[in-house]
């Protein structure tokens, strides 16, 4: 219901700063019958109302950016690079498993049977703060995009352990042990073994870098002392 109302309220403003509609004074007896609960649901629903139209003006008038769209295509294999196939396969295969509605969203009640399933339980307040964290088209649901911008947040290291997203990231157990990382019993464990396999890679072309300045050091002293050389049968 108190979507509905958001919904109608927002139409009108936004029909009102259109100039196609003009706007009427309420009625204060209108407000005066509804009850304390009504009267909290009105006032959460004009703060997120407000929210929304602060962000639209600030688009229209160039202070903003605007989100790509939860429902626009993209591709996860070339936007996500830090992440191999497989990797996007089993975060792809949980988002489905949780999508009970099957409509390509994790809502909040989704979001909730999902918590509750890997055994770690959030409030309402917190639920909401973690779509939050990564709903960048605030339409307080979680696409595929969005669902692996908390993974790409774990890996850099911006979620606290102890948050929402990061117990949902850490329990979720993205298994990557058949992309060569050996031994990785989960997504966090495979990418402190890559990193690890790339500084051994850094410092092996580091090592040639070295070798090959070494070997030119040598040929310049050769060069010189037969330089030498030369001169004392002159």
């Amino acid at each position: 219901m108190a979507t509905d109302e958001l919904s109608n309220k927002l139409n009108r403003r936004l029909q009102i700063e259109d100039g196609t509609e003009e706007p009427v004074a309420l009625d204060k007896s209108e407000h005066q019958n509804g009850s304390e609960e009504d009267k909290s649901t009105t006032a959460n629903a004009d703060s997120e109302l407000f929210a929304k139209l602060t962000r639209r003006g600030e688009l229209n008038e160039g202070h903003g950016e605007h989100c790509q769209p939860s429902m626009k295509a993209f591709n996860p294999y070339t936007e996500f690079k830090e992440f191999s196939r497989k990797q996007i396969k089993d975060m792809e295969k949980m988002f489905k498993m949780y999508d009970a509605g099957k409509d390509n969203y994790i809502d909040l009640m989704e979001l909730k049977l999902m918590m509750e399933k890997l055994q770690a339980p959030q409030t309402h307040l917190g639920l909401k703060n973690m779509i939050k964290e990564v709903d960048e088209d605030l339409d307080d649901k979680l696409s595929f995009r969005e669902f692996l911008l908390i993974f790409r947040k774990a890996a850099a290291g911006e979620l606290p352990e102890d948050s929402g997203l990061g117990v949902l990231a850490r329990l979720s157990e993205i298994d990557v042990s058949t992309e060569g990382v050996k031994g990785a019993k989960n997504f966090f464990e495979a990418k402190v073994q890559a990193i690890n396999e790339s500084n051994k890679f850094e410092a092996e072309i580091r090592q040639e870098q070295e070798a090959k300045k070494k070997q030119a050091e040598e040929q310049k002293q050769r060069q010189a002392a037969f330089r030498e050389l030369q001169k004392a049968f002159k």
